[in-house]
């Protein structure tokens, strides 16, 4: 039986928020979970985010936001996966996203959003569930 290949996560600090504990806490989990991840560091631009994804060919993004800009960073960051043709990429954000802005994020193609206080078995199990297997050619 062919081994199955490591689900790929890159875990991303867009924006000038400085404070990245909470990402390398869940950088960490997730590689204890057998997952390959890929940490982006500090104050990266969504196009730093998605070319990192480009090249590190991932099956996930997880943006973590402190800084309030989740409004501007995340439709950027999904326009920049249409343009390069990387819808098939799950993004997930955590951070301080207040609830009346989880509706728009959705909308804008971000799978999961995690809160403070969220259990990191169930960011685990989300993306286990979530992530497209690779291999399966594209329809059309």
């Amino acid at each position: 039986m062919a081994k199955e290949a490591k689900i790929r996560v890159l875990v991303a600090k867009p924006g000038l928020d400085g404070h990245d504990r909470g990402a390398k806490v869940i950088a960490r989990a997730l590689r204890d979970a057998g997952m390959e991840v890929i940490y982006t560091g500090l104050r990266q631009t969504p196009e730093m985010v998605v070319n990192a994804a480009l090249q590190e060919d991932v099956d996930v993004i997880g943006l973590s936001i402190l800084s309030g800009a989740h409004n501007a960073i995340v439709p950027r960051v999904m326009d920049l996966l249409k343009q390069h043709k990387m819808a098939d990429v799950l993004v997930v954000v955590g951070g301080i996203i207040p609830d009346q802005d989880i509706d728009g994020l959705k909308k804008a193609g971000v799978a999961a959003i995690f809160q403070p206080g969220t259990a990191m078995d169930e960011i685990v199990t989300f993306i286990r569930a979530n992530v497209k297997p690779r291999g399966v050619p594209a329809a059309g």
